[in-house]
């Protein structure tokens, strides 16, 4: 068992030492285009672009936990109620996806060089990409030093898309926000406690992130749990354990989100359009008045009120 150990633990050195290597003296430049850096990293990494081609980040399509093949159905052309559809807005929606040029449905899903290694392997905190550039980076990134930068991703490279998602910080997920970039122990007890990043959870098998709604997976591969990581009996009381076979480790250890910032909890797209003049709220966050079930109210409350209202205050914040 020992010896499994130890062989495991050099694997792992290794690949840390492999894919976290100082590449400013491997790489020069200079780069016209973002292109001519991934043709540039996948003279190296050369069996990367296949790995990437299949994975959920790239199609924007689930895949079938019992088969492993895509189901054809996912974010790509799905509907939901925040953004719409991706074909409503081509270029916008996909500024947040890890490839360049896709403008419209002509996309070439099988062009390597349109792969966009460095969203998610910066470590300089400086590439950013223009918000309605379908995926291209902002004019003004330096794209010699982001490349010389890279690194395994942290924190701040899986936030860049995920932290606002829907247009804003904490629009599309409550519990995503850029508080997790340097959270206290009180706010998250594995990355503000432990110093962790999100693929110690997410674990990553040839660039397929593990992970997905809770509500939409089954059990099989890519599935993120607690028990990934703790037994079945993680409590010292028996009568605790009992619940962990009826009861979501979630209903009582993330009893709130939005703790920190607020969140959006309703958007009503029959407004759209409407001239109406707005105000910011302490947190920076526009804040308009609507009137729901008769009552008019702000767009925010406290989580006794998360129900009906559009905007969570954090939690401790006694307005109404």
């Amino acid at each position: 068992m020992i010896k499994r150990l130890s062989a495991f633990f050099i694997f792992i050195i290794a690949f840390i030492n492999l894919y976290s290597q100082d590449h400013s003296e491997m790489i020069e430049g200079p780069f016209d285009t973002p292109q001519e850096v991934t043709e540039t990293c996948i003279t190296c990494h050369d069996g990367v672009p296949d790995e990437i081609m299949k994975t959920r980040h790239w199609n924007w399509l689930d895949f079938n936990s019992e088969t492993g093949e895509q189901t054809g159905i996912g974010k790509q052309n799905l509907i939901n109620n925040f953004c719409i559809a991706v074909p409503s807005n081509w270029p916008r929606c996909t500024s947040c996806h890890i490839s360049y040029g896709w403008k419209d449905k002509s996309f070439d899903f099988n062009s390597p060089e349109n792969i966009d290694c460095l969203v998610c392997h910066d470590q300089t905190g400086t590439y950013v990409k223009s918000p309605t550039g379908a995926g291209y980076p902002d004019s003004t990134v330096n794209l010699v030093k982001v490349a010389q930068s890279v690194g395994l991703p942290t924190r701040a490279n899986c936030g860049n898309c995920h932290f606002n998602g829907g247009g804003g910080a904490g629009v599309k997920h409550g519990d995503l926000d850029e508080s997790l970039l340097e959270p206290t122990e009180d706010m998250d007890i594995h990355m503000g406690g432990m110093g962790f990043q999100c693929t110690e959870c997410h674990v990553t098998k040839n660039h397929e992130i593990s992970g997905g709604r809770l509500t939409s997976k089954k059990d099989g591969e890519g599935i993120v749990a607690c028990e990934n990581c703790h037994d079945t009996d993680p409590h010292s009381k028996e009568l605790l354990n009992k619940h962990c076979k009826t009861v979501a480790c979630q209903t009582c250890h993330i009893p709130a989100f939005a703790r920190t910032e607020p969140t959006i909890m309703y958007w009503d797209w029959s407004v759209a359009g409407e001239d109406k003049k707005s105000t910011l709220d302490e947190y920076g966050r526009e804040l308009r008045r609507f009137e729901q079930h008769g009552v008019a109210g702000d767009q925010r409350r406290d989580h006794r009120h998360q129900r009906q209202l559009q905007r969570v205050v954090p939690r401790g914040d006694d307005q109404h």
